[in-house]
């Protein structure tokens, strides 16, 4: 792959993702969206990783939008299948059955912040700017923006930042609830590593079924997504990681999870 940047460390089981294009502020065009969804099926198809990290490679950008240039050049059938795709990438990442977090390094606007609300959480720089210019441009967040971030942040505040186009600051974003963690610019990286390495050391199969609950009983009502709940909880029941996990709870050992 040209533009990303695919890493993993088995001891861990972490991988990171690291979209590289720095030249272009690691902008998304067709050719990165391609590459993504690439990435995206290596990680799923490789039981040693148990969680994703993923970036932007400098320390200007996290990913500073979609490509403007080769926007400019399209028609209104082009536009919206450009969109459709990058729907579809960014959703096999948010339906990734491994969590993802984003390491918000800079810039990530646009297309940038899409793939950030993609991953299953933000942790941010101090120095990241965060924001949806498109209306500025004549157009709208097309890669699910306005639907993730309204459900993120609730409606009001979810209109404000696409109405009027402006970049937040990371602590913003932190009180608006869109990123869970500010850290110095230089402790990013090592912070986002230590915390997937601590979900990585529990049960990926348990981890998973409760990235499948949460983002599945969103989209239920209450009472739907409490049998479903209970549902995963009780297959669970059947795994070898839930015999093993409270067998060492028992004995007072480290669990040696198996991901079955």
């Amino acid at each position: 792959m040209e533009h990303i940047i695919l890493t993993t460390d088995e001891q861990s089981g972490v991988a990171e993702l690291t979209v590289n294009r720095p030249q272009a502020l690691n902008a998304l065009n067709l050719t990165v969206l391609e590459e993504l969804e690439q990435a995206v099926q290596v990680v799923a198809a490789d039981a040693a990783v148990k969680v994703l990290i993923v970036t932007g490679s400098g320390d200007k950008a996290f990913v500073a939008g979609a490509d403007i240039r080769q926007m400019q050049a399209m028609d209104s059938c082009q536009g919206h299948q450009f969109a459709r795709r990058g729907q579809q990438v960014l959703g096999r990442l948010s339906a990734l059955g491994k969590p993802v977090i984003a390491a918000v390094n800079g810039f990530a606007l646009g297309g940038g912040l899409e793939l950030a609300l993609a991953c299953d959480f933000i942790y941010a720089a101090a120095t990241a700017r965060l924001g949806f210019p498109e209306v500025g441009l004549g157009i709208i967040p097309g890669f699910g923006g306005t639907q993730k971030l309204a459900r993120l942040i609730g409606v009001a505040r979810a209109r404000e930042l696409v109405f009027s186009a402006a970049m937040i600051d990371a602590e913003q974003a932190l009180a608006w609830g869109i990123v869970n963690k500010v850290c110095p610019a230089d402790e990013l990286l090592p912070a986002v590593r230590q915390l997937a390495g601590r979900i990585a050391a529990n049960s990926s199969l348990a981890v998973g079924y409760a990235k499948d609950a949460i983002n599945n009983g969103l989209e239920m009502d209450s009472d739907n997504g409490l049998r479903y709940e209970a549902a995963l909880f009780g297959v669970l029941f059947s795994s070898a990681d839930q015999k093993e996990g409270m067998s060492a709870f028992s004995e007072k050992r480290q669990a040696c999870f198996c991901g079955r």
